[in-house]
């Protein structure tokens, strides 16, 4: 079990699934499912700002998402939405919704019962989030946080976006990393933070290939490659 933790624009993602495939393992990606309770909201019409309201809606939400790290499917009510969870609205909204303690606790419950059933079927799981390694699994053998300057998480988080065709620019970028990371950090539920006993990687000057050498490198010296075949491990 590897917990991957980290602010947005480290390379979490595509770090956590890569690593996965390396591995062998399940991947989870806990912050889509903040993302899916986020759009429920919205899509409900409920103030991201009224947690009782929004509580009401997680609990009703019928979501659910993959663990495979070729395709992590995401679906809301049975429909596909892995485009609209990363859309403008749903990043902006995510971190109130996030902040709901009924929120955390509901979906950290249910990121617990998929990662038991993952690793009893498929022996591993990378997670990726912001409480990982605090919260969901606390005793997972490997823990990591991703950190980048803001400029450079800005730089990709734009590219990103202009890739998948939203539009923006870095400056915006900048403003929406440091509003998300003041957010995140200063929550009073499940604050984003870095576990005592974690690994910290920058990725700043990392090319992603880098960052899974690294990774897999530590997860060989913690013995978490004995199920593997030995050419996983290069």
């Amino acid at each position: 079990m590897v917990a991957l933790d980290g602010p947005s624009g480290t390379g979490k993602t595509t770090v956590a699934r890569k690593l996965a495939d390396r591995l062998g393992a399940g991947y989870l990606d806990t912050g889509a499912m903040y993302r899916m309770v986020t759009l429920a909201v919205l899509r409900a019409g409920v103030d991201p700002a009224d947690a009782a309201a929004v509580a009401a809606v997680a609990d009703r939400a019928d979501f659910s998402i993959g663990t495979s790290p070729e395709r992590p499917e995401v679906r809301l009510g049975g429909e596909d939405v892995a485009a609209d969870i990363r859309g403008p609205e749903v990043t902006k909204a995510v971190s109130p919704v996030s902040a709901v303690p009924h929120v955390r606790e509901l979906l950290v419950g249910r990121q617990r019962q998929i990662i038991g059933d993952v690793v009893g079927h498929r022996g591993g799981i990378v997670v990726e989030g912001r409480d990982i390694g605090t919260v969901v699994v606390p005793d997972s053998p490997l823990k990591v946080f991703l950190t980048a300057s803001a400029d450079v998480r800005a730089s990709r988080r734009s590219t990103q976006d202009t890739a998948a065709g939203r539009t923006s620019s870095v400056a915006d970028a900048l403003a929406s990393v440091e509003r998300r990371d003041h957010l995140d950090s200063t929550r009073a539920a499940s604050p984003l933070r870095a576990a005592e006993d974690a690994v910290h990687v920058d990725t700043s000057e990392l090319s992603i290939d880098q960052v899974i050498v690294a990774l897999s490198e530590l997860a060989s010296r913690r013995g978490l490659l004995a199920g593997c075949d030995a050419e996983v491990a290069r």
